[in-house]
């Protein structure tokens, strides 16, 4: 059985099957609906109900508030029709989104390198070629973990057959534990993908400011690369943030991009460099870096940001200080599930990521 849920205003029409969420159909039929958690906590997919009857899934009571659950309001990454719908999202597609639908790969690995003391890379080769854009992460199902983990696209789109993987190891967390510890050279795995709207702005001209920190390096790297290989004539920084000299990871690759590209710049920043690092680089937080570089001063930029949520707030607010404005700057923040409904802490000003 499936249901026929028409969004409103802009009419799309796409086919549910029954017990399939709303977000999960739109996504594999090429619709955008916004969304960012995907499992029920950040009410970024919140939507009205005109017609018809959902069930609501496992939405947080923080994310979906018993009054908007009486006034209609379901979160579609959770919700499942039980009759026809129409319903009415807040759609504010850029142009610059591609839209390539969700499909289902299955991954087979083939290379797994130690980056950091906490960080693997892991590389799939895809049973099918996936289109995606430079910035978009995949799901990845992990044997024996409920559900399925996020993590971000490392290659640019052009090496359509592979997917690279950046996976910091998280304390006491199954998945990224058993990907450490388990995960071996020929096994395969289900990808989901592509997701996201974090992704480059190539219709606009400006020049570009990519802050990255940890595991938080894959999607700038993806972003980078595939603006290099196009030949992309605007300047372009990469601030990498890290504790120390072990947990700089691909520092020689990025030094090797900057000595070739007049346009492309590479700053590292560590804020706690040990004595045998030698560290000659900027030492303090990856923000500060940025700051010291523009002299406080971002306007005429676009940012692009990437990591844990302490280093993204510290960005923002060295940004819109140095007086760049919401516009011009986009972010994804490397949430894990344990941190849940957390999400709800962030800035009104940035609810689209």
């Amino acid at each position: 059985m499936s249901y026929e849920v028409r969004v409103e205003p802009t009419g799309d029409v796409i086919e549910v099957d029954d017990g399939q969420t709303i977000l999960d159909a739109a996504l594999r039929q090429g619709v955008w609906l916004p969304f960012a958690c995907g499992h029920g906590t950040c009410a970024t997919c919140k939507v009205q109900v005109l017609e018809g009857d959902a069930d609501l899934g496992n939405a947080s009571p923080f994310a979906l508030m018993d009054i908007e659950r009486e006034e209609g309001k379901i979160l579609v990454c959770c919700a499942t029709p039980e009759s026809d719908l129409v319903i009415e999202a807040d759609i504010d597609v850029d142009p610059d989104f591609l839209g390539y639908p969700v499909q289902d790969y299955v991954g087979t690995v083939t290379d797994i390198v130690d980056l950091s003391p906490t960080i693997k890379g892991i590389t799939f080769e895809l049973d099918s070629a996936m289109e995606f854009q430079a910035g978009q992460y995949i799901n990845l199902k992990i044997p024996g973990v409920e559900g399925t983990r996020a993590f971000s696209i490392a290659n640019k789109p052009s090496d359509d057959r592979h997917v690279e993987l950046h996976i910091r190891r998280i304390q006491d967390g199954a998945g990224t534990t058993w990907l450490h510890e388990q995960l071996q050279v020929g096994d395969t795995l289900d990808i989901s993908g592509p997701y996201g709207q974090f992704f480059v702005r190539k219709s606009d001209d400006q020049d570009v400011i990519f802050i990255a920190g940890g595991s938080g390096l894959s999607s700038p790297q993806s972003m980078i690369l595939d603006l290099l290989e196009a030949g992309d004539n605007r300047q372009i920084y990469l601030f990498q943030g890290a504790r120390n000299v072990s947990e700089l990871y691909n520092r020689e690759m990025f030094e090797a991009l900057d000595r070739e590209h007049d346009n492309f710049h590479y700053i590292p920043a560590l804020n706690e460099p040990l004595d045998e690092d030698q560290w000659q680089g900027f030492k303090g937080f990856v923000h500060e870096a940025a700051i010291d570089r523009f002299d406080n001063r971002f306007s005429g930029h676009k940012a692009y940001l990437c990591g844990p949520p302490p280093m993204i707030d510290a960005a923002i607010t060295a940004l819109m200080q140095g007086r760049l404005f919401e516009r011009d700057i986009h972010m994804e923040r490397f949430v894990t599930a344990a941190d849940g409904a957390d999400e709800q802490t962030r800035s009104a000003l940035f609810k689209r990521i």
